[in-house]
């Protein structure tokens, strides 16, 4: 397929002199600094995400490795339809010689959809991989037509997992086993919820029953409708997907409105200090999922820093508390870095994605190998999964909160600090 970008750049690849892989030779004999492009939520409700994209990214230009590449960020601003717009300017005006985008569905399909398109080789992290994969398909109803990319690969975990976390957690509460369902209409909220492929079949299988009232619009500022379902229902577990100023008003007007169920474990909201402490006592035992932590037992490949010694450098140096985020962002710029010193030619996407299905290595969130282990056959050539774990926020007298893994069943190597504990 000839794409305007392969137009563009025909005459400047021409004349590219070939060299050994391994040490960025191509670049570096013209003078140049690979291009990188990187698309995430800069601003808006899921700018939590991207809190800590600066630093990660100055201190990766600031490694040896790293004074070999530029760093192009374009801001999503959470809205899908720039997210594949910025896609087009990094790839069609900034040259770039390969994408990364991370942050939820809304931000890494549009962009990776746009890159499939023009020839673009993408790497992605931070949404499960099934709203990812299936929600790009042409028919995501119909698995028979599911194709595989020739140039988006993504890394993180998937609703099988997070399902065995959450399922995890609360087999450590005495409950009744009824589930509040709060699912968005966007691209995570339609996953998790479907009837036949969402978190719903996973929960039955060990007793729990889910009551999904249906989709909402995120920026929602009433959920009594939701509220009264669940305590019709007398849900003693409140899950969900859910954007955090959601789910700030969600638990407020639930305690305005008498319902406090004895667990609540929603991906996405609750991932971020600043999203807890907004809740203030309100926040005291919330449970989600955890990507990554100063526990978990990696390293840097770029730096040699741990978990831990990236997590305290962020706090020393940006003056706030360590978030999830940090350890993905280091490793997409670890992931991107290792796969461009590995071809002989940074303007030949094909030759870029081919060194990207052939990644195997050690990162600071674990291995990225695209080699199937752990991914359903349709989905193996583009998806690499990720470990996850359970925790649950724990408020300290001086009112911030502590981050404590309390399940580590699906990934035994990362060790717990604690045991699920009922909010009243």
């Amino acid at each position: 397929m000839i794409t305007r970008r392969k137009l563009l750049r025909s005459g400047a690849a021409t004349g590219l002199a070939m060299a050994t892989p391994g040490l960025f030779a191509p670049a570096i004999a013209q003078g140049a600094k690979i291009r990188i492009g990187y698309v995430s939520p800069q601003s808006g409700p899921l700018a939590g995400f991207a809190e800590s994209d600066s630093y990660n990214i100055e201190s990766f230009l600031a490694t040896e490795v790293g004074q070999n590449f530029e760093v192009i960020v374009k801001d999503s601003q959470s809205d899908p339809n720039r997210a594949a717009a910025v896609a087009k300017e990094l790839i069609v005006d900034d040259e770039i010689n390969l994408m990364i985008v991370a942050s939820t569905p809304e931000t890494t399909n549009p962009v990776a959809t746009t890159c499939e398109a023009e020839g673009m080789p993408v790497i992605s992290t931070k949404a499960p991989w099934q709203p990812w994969f299936i929600g790009q398909q042409g028919n995501p109803g119909d698995p028979a037509s599911w194709k595989p990319f020739d140039f988006a690969f993504h890394y993180f975990w998937g609703l099988e997992d997070v399902i065995a976390v959450f399922l995890n957690m609360w087999n450590q509460i005495e409950t009744n086993k009824q589930v509040g369902g709060l699912f968005p209409n966007d691209g995570d909220g339609n996953a998790w919820g479907d009837p036949n492929v969402g978190v719903g079949p996973g929960f039955a299988a060990q007793g729990y029953t889910l009551n999904d009232p249906g989709r909402y619009q995120n920026l929602n500022d009433d959920f009594s409708a939701q509220i009264n379902a669940f305590k019709a229902a007398n849900c003693d577990i409140v899950t969900g997907v859910v954007i955090p100023p959601d789910f700030t008003t969600f638990r407020n007007q639930a305690l305005q409105q008498g319902f406090n169920p004895k667990i609540i474990t929603v991906a996405k909201a609750i991932l971020f200090p600043q999203s807890v402490e907004a809740l203030g006592e309100a926040g005291h035992n919330l449970s989600s999922e955890v990507w990554w932590s100063p526990s978990h037992p990696f390293k840097s490949s770029l730096t040699g820093q741990s978990a831990a010694e990236l997590a305290a450098d962020y706090t020393a140096k940006a003056g706030r508390p360590w978030t999830q985020p940090i350890g993905f962002v280091h490793s997409l710029l670890e992931v991107a870095s290792n796969v461009m010193g590995r071809v002989s030619d940074v303007t030949d996407a094909e030759g870029v994605a081919a060194a990207i299905a052939a990644t195997d290595m050690d990162t600071m969130v674990g291995k990225v190998a695209w080699n199937g282990a752990g991914v359903p056959p349709f989905a193996a050539t583009n998806v690499c999964k990720t470990p996850l774990v359970g925790g649950q926020w724990r408020r300290k007298e001086d009112g911030t909160f502590d981050l404590v893994i309390v399940d580590n069943q699906t990934a035994p190597d990362i060790p717990t600090g604690g045991t699920m504990e009922a909010l009243a």
